[in-house]
Parts: C-alpha cells; structure tokens; sequence
C-alpha cells in the first residue's frame, strides 16, 4: 500500500520560516512528480508548489512569491517556507504522481495533511 506521510506543520509566527517534509512508501516505482497543495478553511484546495521528476522542472503559485522552496530526493518531498504570512494558515498536503510497482499507469496518491498556522 503506497502511503504519503506528512510532517513537520506547526504553529509559527508572521515572518517565520517552516519546513514540510512528505516521504513516500510502499510498492513504489517511480514517482513523476510531487506537489503540495494546502486547504484553506472554507475554501477549495490548491496547488502551492510542484516538481517534475524527469527535469527537476518547478512550477508556484502566484501567492508563494519566492517564499518557498520545493524540492525532492528520492522517496521524500520538502516545501521550504519562509516569510510565512497570516494567509498562509491551511492545512499542507503532499501529492504524488507515481506508478506502482503493479500498475501499469501513475495515478496520483495523497497524504492526510499537515497543518500550518501562522500567528499575527
């Protein structure tokens, strides 16, 4: 069973840096890309960050404005965030796209989310 785990949300204060770590397990192939997405209370879930596996490719939000990092190796993804701001309060998600070692296509896996807040 492929599992994401998330970890390293907290409460941090306006201007701070955190660091979020997701790693992946299980019967695991290869995996395409990893994102993190984060959910907002009452809103919809969106994406933050991505990389791509075959060229390291990155893409942000237009809300991160330089603030975060996303970077992978191997089975574990980070998203480095400073200059955290009020707004940036949700809760953090792990994404990846990847393939099984049984499966014949990547299907994307999710972890259950790591929560950030961020104290004015």
């Amino acid at each position: 069973q492929v599992q994401l785990v998330e970890s390293g949300g907290d409460l941090v204060q306006a201007g701070g840096s955190l660091t979020l770590s997701c790693t992946a397990s299980g019967p695991i192939f290869a995996i395409r890309s990893m994102a993190w997405y984060r959910q907002i209370e009452d809103k919809q879930r969106e994406l933050v960050a991505s990389i791509n596996s075959r060229d390291s490719t990155t893409h942000y939000a237009d809300f991160v404005r330089g603030r975060f990092t996303i970077s992978r190796d191997k089975n574990q993804g980070t998203l480095q965030m400073t200059s955290l701001e009020g707004e940036d309060t949700a809760v953090y998600y792990c994404s990846a796209n990847l393939r099984t070692l049984n499966g014949l296509v990547s299907l994307d896996f999710w972890g259950q989310g790591t929560p950030v807040t961020v104290s004015a």
